[in-house]
């Protein structure tokens, strides 16, 4: 399988990692003055998917100083251990809460399995590897990180994920917001442009906290956002004002499922309705079908992070 790469400007190469689908997960290589770095790696099997783009820019595999993850899920951390075998000058950068799960993978693929299975888990993402931890370096909120004087700004978002980061690149004048900024599917575009979704994967979602994420991020005053899930997109003040509603819609819809008897599967069917709905206005001329092909993994994980947010504000009012 050779890589589908899209040339982005400002030294920026989106790669498809080939996770789930095609462009559903992406890794960003960044090229400054001859050296490098990824931006989110995609699960093992995606390791030659970027070790190919990386030679494609001409350059080698010690030329990559920085691997880094904005977060663990393994969507985006899975093939981090692997790679940093290939590439041996790169540190990895990880939100300190994330960082004993890329030294130890155990709790993170035990996590992982209980939402997916062990059999799919091991399809899916292979064998985690570890990483060793002097090659770990903790990002702090408000760090500053060099790529041959392109300077990175790291800020804590944890809206999504308590591990989560995002990485502000004045020099494309875009941010990297792994999964703070939601979801956006190049199938789902119209002529009115990207439209864009939250996303509650299980097990930290925190509505207050994802729109203080989005803030954060819009604080940067940024031409473009570049998603995991997918690659770059704008204008980032109209896909704000999106993410915002889609949260408080999401919080509506976990609240109004919040007593059914069959709550996960009122909850999948009332956020695809939901997800239908917005690209109905959108412009969106596919039928459900495709539709759905593009947004299954969406409904089915967000409905179990809706699921678990219950239980949590369940368990804090008994508990208050």
């Amino acid at each position: 399988m050779r890589a589908r790469t899209t040339a982005l400007a400002d030294g920026i190469t989106a790669i498809d990692t080939e996770y789930a689908r095609p462009q559903q997960d992406a890794s960003h290589l960044v090229v400054e003055q001859g050296r490098a770095a990824f931006v989110d790696t995609g699960v093992n099997a995606s390791v030659p998917l970027l070790l190919e783009a990386l030679e494609a820019q001409a350059l080698d595999v010690g030329d990559v100083d920085y691997v880094f993850v904005t977060h663990v899920h393994l969507d985006h951390a899975g093939g981090a251990g692997l790679l940093l075998r290939s590439l041996p000058n790169a540190r990895l950068v990880v939100h300190p809460r994330g960082a004993p799960h890329m030294v130890d993978p155990t709790r993170l693929v035990a996590g992982t399995e209980a939402v997916y299975g062990r059999e799919a888990t091991r399809e899916l993402y292979g064998d985690i590897r570890p990483v060793e931890p002097g090659r770990i370096l903790e990002a702090a909120d408000g760090d500053t990180i060099s790529l041959a004087g392109r300077e990175f700004g790291l800020f804590f978002t944890e809206g999504h994920a308590r591990h989560h980061y995002c990485l502000h690149d004045p020099a494309s004048r875009g941010v990297f917001t792994g999964d703070s900024f939601g979801v956006s599917y190049r199938e789902l575009d119209t002529t009115a442009g990207p439209i864009i979704f939250p996303t509650s994967t299980p097990v930290h979602f925190d509505p207050p906290e994802a729109h203080r994420s989005v803030d954060r991020i819009l604080a940067h005053e940024p031409d473009w956002v570049y998603l995991t899930h997918y690659s770059r997109v704008g204008p980032v003040e109209r896909l704000a004002v999106q993410m915002h509603a889609g949260i408080d819609a999401f919080v509506a819809i976990a609240r109004r499922c919040a007593d059914a008897p069959d709550r996960k599967r009122r909850l999948e069917a009332a956020l695809f309705d939901y997800f239908l709905e917005r690209l109905d206005e959108h412009g969106y001329e596919g039928d459900r079908d495709s539709a759905w092909h593009v947004l299954d993994i969406d409904v089915r994980l967000n409905a179990l992070g809706l699921e678990v947010w219950l239980d949590r504000e369940a368990k804090t009012r008994a508990a208050g």
